[in-house]
């Protein structure tokens, strides 16, 4: 008999991930998944959920009568288990029988349950911290101060500094190894500087290509060959909160622009205000 095989999928950049003969998933992962939902689906599944369970506990009483006192119609059975469910009771039906009483008694106890869980959610859906960093669409390989250098651009979206930025860039290609194979490997680049203390607005993260660097000498055609990956990541404090956020992105050799720099997004008003262009955030240029 051949053995059933475990199976889920992870997302990372544009890969899926099919991973077999994985531990079987725990009652906790639920939580995550609920957390993971977007909006509308949280809201869709939470809906669905409440009107299961009332329909649940409306089948339980309208098939057990006479055991709610006025109740006629399934629809009575219905709004009954809606009042009983959030524990309000207008007086209009009331349980009658020992069988009556023991489903409303359960009724309430996991309406108290499913209310707590799902305030609880709700409350981390919104306390939740995230890091709204926009990151370039392109980098951009040119020279910057006599050097060559990799270039991408991260811009802060809140209406605060974030406070002790740092930045990591990783280089990912194949590469062939003595024993006639490929295998990924990856490079953790060298930045400028790796860390802000306070991080307002834009910036551009450079990393220098000189002797050490595994892109010393790399051409356009290179980097597709390789089918190279560059994956930039970003972990700060948001202040408000306050609480550690991390954001990142994953780019192709297709986004690697050779020649080109991106256009200046900067501009002095006087000498305490400066403007910086969003829109300007992922336009580049040839360089002169």
């Amino acid at each position: 008999m051949r053995k059933k095989i475990n199976s889920n999928k992870i997302r990372s950049g544009d890969f899926e991930f099919h991973r077999l003969n994985v531990e079987s998933r725990e009652w906790r992962d639920l939580y995550h998944w609920m957390l993971r939902l977007t909006w509308p689906q949280f809201a869709g599944f939470v809906f669905v959920l409440y009107l299961a369970l009332n329909l649940l506990f409306s089948l339980l009483y309208y098939f057990g009568r006479p055991c709610i006192n006025g109740m006629e119609t399934f629809f009575d059975a219905f709004f009954f288990s809606v009042e009983t469910f959030a524990t309000v009771g207008y007086g209009h039906f009331y349980p009658d029988t020992l069988y009556g009483h023991t489903v409303a008694t359960f009724e309430i106890i996991v309406g108290m349950f499913g209310m707590a869980v799902i305030t609880g959610l709700i409350f981390i859906r919104f306390s939740r911290p995230t890091a709204r960093i926009l990151f370039s669409k392109r980098l951009v390989i040119s020279n910057f101060d006599g050097q060559p250098a990799l270039m991408l651009r991260v811009a802060n979206l809140r209406l605060q500094a974030m406070a002790e930025a740092e930045f990591r860039v990783m280089f990912i290609r194949d590469e062939w190894v003595k024993e006639g194979e490929t295998m990924r490997r990856f490079y953790s680049l060298k930045l400028q500087f790796d860390r802000l203390i306070a991080f307002p607005a834009a910036l551009t993260i450079r990393h220098i290509i000189d002797e050490s660097s595994p892109l010393f000498g790399i051409t356009a055609q290179d980097l597709e060959k390789s089918d190279a990956r560059i994956v930039a990541s970003i972990v700060c404090i948001d202040t408000v909160i306050p609480a550690s956020v991390q954001s990142q992105h994953h780019y192709t050799w297709r986004d690697v622009h050779m020649g080109k720099r991106f256009v200046e997004i900067y501009t002095d008003i006087d000498d305490h205000r400066i403007t910086v262009d969003y829109g300007l955030l992922h336009e580049v240029e040839p360089v002169q």
